[in-house]
């Protein structure tokens, strides 16, 4: 099943995904590159941006996301891309969490411990998704029609 919100055949989901899925990681890092002791204040303030962006990267990314979902007809990987989304949507709620503690400067340790969490939920809503892809063919042009383009 070809994705609905593809450019040239291409579907936009994935390509938009890598930006908030390497904010976040890179977040995480930041966090313990300041918290292992540098304790500089450039690493604090660069995990806080980069979550941010991350958050900004996730909303645009779930928009060719959810029109890939609608789009779905089989009620097994409905299933599949439900939770899928439900978790992400958790994991963005976590991180804007997560910002609004380090905006206010409430907490040093849980914040990061958050981050480790959320990224930890992330880890399992991209393996729902590659599943989609790699085992249910979602977003991908099936290979006849490939070769009739050809």
């Amino acid at each position: 099943m070809a994705s609905p919100a593809s450019i040239h055949k291409h579907p936009i989901h994935p390509m938009l995904i890598v930006f908030p899925i390497g904010l976040w990681v890179f977040s995480l890092v930041c966090d313990v590159v300041y918290h292992a002791g540098s304790q500089n204040a450039l690493w604090k303030e660069m995990a806080f941006y980069t979550m941010l962006g991350g958050v900004v990267g996730a909303i645009l990314a779930a928009v060719p996301g959810f029109i890939d979902y609608l789009s779905l007809q089989d009620a097994h990987v409905r299933r599949i891309a439900t939770t899928h989304m439900l978790l992400n949507l958790v994991v963005v709620a976590l991180f804007i969490f997560n910002l609004g503690l380090r905006f206010t400067g409430s907490s040093e340790i849980f914040p990061v411990i958050l981050s480790g969490i959320s990224i930890a939920i992330l880890s399992v809503a991209g393996w729902l998704g590659g599943s989609m892809v790699y085992e249910h063919q979602v977003a991908v042009e099936p290979v006849n029609d490939r070769r009739r383009a050809a």
